[in-house]
Formats: structure tokens, C-alpha cells, sequence
């Protein structure tokens, strides 16, 4: 497969025009990561940046070298009965956690798992997150619950029952403040908690946002983390002021402004939000059904409320729905690994920022992988 740099793949004159301003991106490499109907799930890398986590639909991850792209082994054959629906990096031990109700730890050194933790029979661990004021408690978002473990002593130590009627989808302890824990649902409602001494609903809920619909994805942001964007799985984003429950932007037609900034086809779905803390600035990643993704500049306060141009195009590497961008840099980087994207068609995608670079041609790797039986893929959550 033949890979170009994607501003000069695009022919027609009306996208050469709409893209001219967007930062060129070269395909790199594309990785076939199994054969079959399997996908790629999320992409997740060490702090280092030395290994680089994938969980695909067969419920297994693989490692591969970020720099590289060489495969490297694999965690989870097996282990996990259902879909992993969140894994994360703590230093060289990976953590996945299931909708087969477990979260499990892996040392990436050996591929071996250390731990496993059960939330209980007929439950389903959809999120988790490290912190506490010791940084020595687990939170995970199960079905309608918050369940807590101590990480030291594994045991179960509080769970949460009464703030949520849905599946808790995210959970995130908030950085700087890490006795702090926000969690999202699919009943529309973002809460914030105390964690400070036993843990309970009445006591240590501070704060409720409702979003008035299902939640697929949160974020903190700012100097002080004390903003927080949402995405939803009708494909809204949604600005708030954390500190004080403040809604400041609402956007219900985030897609047809996506659409409306560039000359491709229309932006089918949203994958993710970043923000660069260096500039200050938000910008919310949409895709189309064919596999391309803009990074689109958020622009709200002082009566705006816009979805600018796409500062960035990923062009021509992905042929389904992109799950996952894992980005490296920062989108003023003129060289090297610019990040890897994930999708349906279970490809991994590098893309470089580095247009000075030998990338005319991406390769598919199938010697590097090995076939797995088919498995039942992960439903989406639908909107009530």
C-alpha cells in the first residue's frame, strides 16, 4: 500500500484550499494487528514512551515499540473473558479492566499477569483510575457503581451506589487535587468526590453536572485542571467550568461545524479532545466513516462559540472508523512520530510530522501477528 503525504494525495481544489493551512502529516506505517473482523480498541503508551499498549476486540492487547512499530508480545490470551474497555500504563506493569468484571495487572517485562482484582458476580468495570490523598486507592466505574480498592493491600475498601442509576463509563482522579475523583455515567450526570477517610455517598459527593445525556468521554484541562470537556454518545461536546459546575459552551452540532471547516467528506463521529497546555488551546479530533481525522481548533468565551479549521488532517491511513489517537507531540512538532491511531479496520496507523522524511511507502505487517478466533466485538452504549 502506498502511502503519500496527505495534503498533496487530496486532487481536488476545493480541499487543497480548505487544507492549506492544515500542518502536513506523513503515513508512516500501517499495521495489519490481526486477521479477520477484530479491531483495535485504544492505543495507550508507557510515560517513556518505550512501549505502546493495544487492546483489540479479541479481547487481548499487544505491545509494539512506538518508534519502531515492531510487535513485541502480547498480554490477556485468554484471561479476559469479555471486551477490555480501559487499559493504562504504571510504570512497566499494564492494567486492564473488563466487562468479564475483573481488572488485572500485567508486567510487560515478562507478560505474565500479577494481580487480578473482581468487582463481583455479573458486574462490569467499564473505567479505573489511581490516586487517593496517599495515592494508594483504585477507583473503578462499574454498572451503576463506584468500587474502591486499596492498591496496597488489594481489598475492597468502599463502593459508591447511590450517585449513579447507569454505567459509570469514566472515572478520573484529578491531578493536584488527588483525594478528588470525577466520574461520568450513561444516566448523563458527572459527579465529583472527596476520597478523604471512608468513602460514601452522602458524605463525599461535592459536586453533580448534569449533561442531560449519555457520557462516553471526559477530560480535564487548564493550568488548574478546573476546566473539563465532554463528549457524548450523540456526538455532542460540552465545555464546563469544574470549580464551579458551570456550563460555557455547548456544542449539540459539534459535527456539522467540524463538517462545515473543511472540504472532506463529513465529520461522521468525535474520537477524542486535546489540549496543549504550552498554548493554552482545546481541540476536538472528529473522523469520518472512511477513515480520516481532523484535529479541530475549540474556540468558546467572550460570546464565541466555534469549531475552526482543522489545524491537522490524517489522511489516507485508516479505511473504517478510528477508535483511538494516541498523539505524541505537540501540533507545532516539525519532526519525528507525530502519534499512532487505532480503528475498526483493526490497523495502527504512524503518522510523522517530518515531511523531509523517506515515508512514500507504509507497509502491512502480517508476519508480526498471529490469527486469533473471532470474538463477539463490543457494542457500543446507545443513548437512552
Amino acid at each position: 500500500m502506498e502511502a503519500t503525504d496527505m495534503d498533496i494525495e487530496v486532487t481536488q481544489e476545493q480541499i487543497l484550499d480548505s487544507c492549506s493551512s492544515s500542518k502536513r502529516f506523513a503515513l508512516k506505517n500501517s499495521i495489519q494487528t490481526n486477521f479477520g473482523d477484530d479491531y483495535v480498541f485504544q492505543v495507550v503508551p508507557k510515560e517513556d514512551w518505550t512501549s505502546m499498549a493495544v487492546s483489540l476486540s479479541s479481547n487481548t492487547v499487544k505491545l509494539y515499540s512506538p518508534a519502531t512499530g515492531q510487535y513485541v508480545g502480547e498480554c490477556c490470551r485468554g484471561e479476559h473473558s469479555d471486551s477490555i474497555n480501559h487499559i493504562l500504563f504504571s510504570g512497566n506493569i499494564l492494567h486492564t479492566c473488563s466487562s468479564d468484571g475483573t481488572l488485572r495487572a500485567w508486567d510487560t517485562r515478562s507478560y505474565q499477569q500479577v494481580s487480578c482484582l473482581n468487582a463481583g458476580p455479573s458486574q462490569e468495570i467499564f473505567s479505573f483510575s489511581f490516586g487517593g490523598s496517599s495515592d494508594n486507592l483504585l477507583a473503578a466505574g462499574c454498572k451503576s457503581q463506584i468500587l474502591f480498592w486499596d492498591r496496597r493491600s488489594k481489598k475492597q475498601v468502599a463502593c459508591l451506589e447511590e450517585s449513579h442509576m447507569d454505567d459509570v463509563t469514566q472515572v478520573h482522579f484529578i491531578p493536584d487535587q488527588q483525594n478528588k475523583l470525577l466520574s461520568a455515567s450513561i444516566d448523563g450526570l458527572i459527579c465529583t468526590f472527596d476520597t478523604s477517610g471512608e468513602i460514601n455517598d452522602d458524605d463525599h459527593l461535592e459536586s453533580v453536572i448534569n449533561v442531560e445525556t449519555s457520557i462516553g468521554k471526559v477530560g480535564l484541562f487548564g493550568g488548574s485542571y478546573d476546566k473539563l470537556w465532554c463528549l457524548t454518545h450523540i456526538e455532542t461536546l460540552s465545555i464546563w467550568d469544574l470549580t464551579e459546575s458551570r456550563l460555557e459552551a455547548n456544542f449539540e452540532d459539534a459535527r456539522p461545524l467540524a463538517s462545515n471547516s473543511w472540504a472532506l467528506d463529513q465529520v461522521d463521529y468525535l474520537v477524542d479532545c486535546h489540549y496543549s497546555a504550552a498554548d493554552d488551546r482545546l481541540w476536538v479530533i472528529g473522523g469520518t466513516n472512511g477513515g480520516n481525522l481532523g484535529y479541530f481548533p475549540v474556540a468558546y468565551g467572550g460570546g464565541r462559540r466555534s469549531i475552526l479549521s482543522p489545524e491537522a488532517v490524517l489522511h489516507d491511513g485508516h479505511t473504517g472508523v478510528v477508535r483511538s489517537v494516541c498523539m505524541r507531540s505537540g501540533m507545532n512538532q516539525t519532526q519525528g512520530i507525530f502519534g499512532w491511531t487505532g480503528g475498526e479496520d483493526g490497523r495502527l496507523c504512524c503518522w510523522l510530522s517530518d515531511d523531509s522524511c523517506d515515508v512514500n511507502h507504509s507497509w502491512i505487517s502480517t508476519s508480526l501477528v498471529e490469527k486469533h478466533p473471532k470474538n463477539r466485538r463490543r457494542k457500543r452504549h446507545q443513548p437512552y
